[in-house]
């Protein structure tokens, strides 16, 4: 057997293993998890939401002699590995497949999305340790310590490390370099990959308290560039915003009339593609964000598990919306392109007005950046866990591999079995954060009541 005939049949099972792993029973459990939460936490995303905004600029908790990170530098960090190119080629696949309508129920995983987040934000701070003076956390840590199980704990760690810190970073930094080459085609893939893991290592080596000050600075930058690109383009489509909502909303339960039999979406497609797209991009229930909350040093676990909710916002809310609402008003709907080539039309005729190209220049500035603060927030989630696994004298290995994928990333041409790859590891490290969240749940809500109680007095 070739390396190519093993190429194709390792290609085959993991596709019939996502389908099957990221099918309707994955997406039911993940925004019925987010149904739970709702209801246990009697609406936290409502209830709490203007308390959530507050405590994003609240002091860090000083009596935590530990290293760690205020509330925004740990919202910051999340946001940095939620808002990433999947908000680009995500958003479009959606519409593409599933029509306008799919981002009604993006909408929706959204908001249960918010329930879920909270209590793995709330679980990260109840469950993180103290060890050499830094704060580690995430969900290998509550599944251990709150579930008592070393082996679910384990195997999510491993999946994680897999999914992110690896397979996912390869993903990332040949997303920079396809951005790259659009506007330089003359670089040679090997160097953008050297200086992106240089780049990298000079954040990633200076600690956690380097990796919040970066995320701090430019994730606040990098979303402010696309969302005021996005609503310039709106502005100058102002007339089809009110169809775009119009199709959105009619889409959500009558595809074909929505776009005239343009799609041809059923809504068994519509559902799926937004449910599916909106727990993709805001990763509530997948277990990574915690990481980043687990660390914040903050009075009480539910004051992080408020912020943590403001990053769905961000991601699906504002980042996800904007992307559909220029593929929409620009009329790129039903071109036959799809994923980035869509958003990269909408943008191109959005900015049309201006001068020709700027479009292509503006998403592959937004590519990079959303991509590079997403490779420095998936490292640290895989550093994390390979602490939890094997102690601090393991990580400079970790390190050493995470760099190579991050510098051999731009040389593949064909990142599909990679892609594969990521989506399998991504699946079955959700499998273990469901179980603890589930049977975890009572814990969170007596938390979360507690708190309520004590913000009353």
């Amino acid at each position: 057997m070739n390396t190519e005939q093993l190429k194709i049949i390792l290609v085959r099972f993991l596709g019939i293993s996502n389908n099957i792993l990221w099918g309707p029973i994955m997406l039911v459990l993940l925004l019925g998890t987010g149904i739970l939460f709702t209801i246990k936490l009697k609406g936290i995303q409502v209830t709490k939401l203007k308390l959530a905004f507050k405590q994003i600029f609240a002091k860090s908790d000083d009596s935590q002699s530990e290293v760690g990170l205020s509330p925004l530098q740990s919202l910051t960090t999340a946001i940095a590995a939620q808002v990433g190119t999947g908000n680009l080629a995500g958003v479009a696949t959606a519409i593409a497949s599933g029509g306008p309508g799919a981002i009604f129920w993006m909408w929706l995983s959204g908001f249960f999305g918010m329930g879920t987040i909270c209590a793995e934000a709330v679980l990260a701070q109840l469950f993180k340790e103290s060890k050499n003076g830094k704060i580690i956390g995430g969900p290998a840590y509550y599944i251990s310590k709150g579930l008592n199980s070393k082996f679910l704990a384990g195997f999510f760690a491993v999946s994680i490390v897999f999914a992110l810190g690896f397979m996912g970073n390869i993903v990332q930094s040949n997303s920079i370099s396809k951005a790259i080459l659009t506007v330089v085609p003359s670089i040679p893939p090997i160097a953008i990959g050297i200086i992106l893991a240089i780049l990298s290592s000079m954040i990633l080596f200076g600690g956690i308290t380097r990796i919040g000050s970066f995320t701090e600075k430019v994730v606040p930058l990098m979303a402010a560039l696309y969302i005021i690109g996005s609503i310039i383009i709106c502005i100058f489509n102002a007339d089809m915003i009110g169809p775009a909502f119009k199709m959105i909303f009619h889409g959500a339960f009558n595809p074909r009339a929505a776009t005239g039999g343009l799609i041809g979406a059923t809504f068994k497609e519509t559902f799926r593609y937004g449910i599916a797209r909106g727990i993709f991009s805001n990763e509530a229930g997948m277990g990574s964000s915690p990481h980043a909350h687990a660390i914040a040093k903050v009075k009480h676990p539910v004051d992080q598990g408020l912020v943590a909710m403001i990053g769905v916002i961000v991601d699906t809310g504002i980042v996800c919306t904007l992307t559909a609402l220029v593929i929409l008003t620009t009329g790129q709907l039903g071109t036959n392109s799809t994923g980035i080539e869509l958003t990269q039309a909408g943008f191109e005729i959005g900015f049309s007005n201006i001068s020709s190209g700027s479009g292509s220049l503006f998403i592959a500035i937004c590519l990079f950046c959303f991509a590079f603060s997403t490779i420095i927030s998936w490292y640290f989630y895989g550093e994390q866990n390979i602490r939890y696994l094997f102690g601090n004298k393991h990580v400079k290995y970790y390190q050493i591999i995470a760099l190579i994928c991050i510098t051999i990333g731009p040389l593949f041409t064909d990142v599909n079995l990679v892609w594969s790859c990521a989506d399998f590891f991504n699946a079955i490290m959700v499998i273990p954060n469901l179980i603890a969240l589930v049977g975890l749940a009572n814990l969170v809500t007596k938390t979360v009541n507690e708190y309520n109680i004590k913000s009353k007095k």
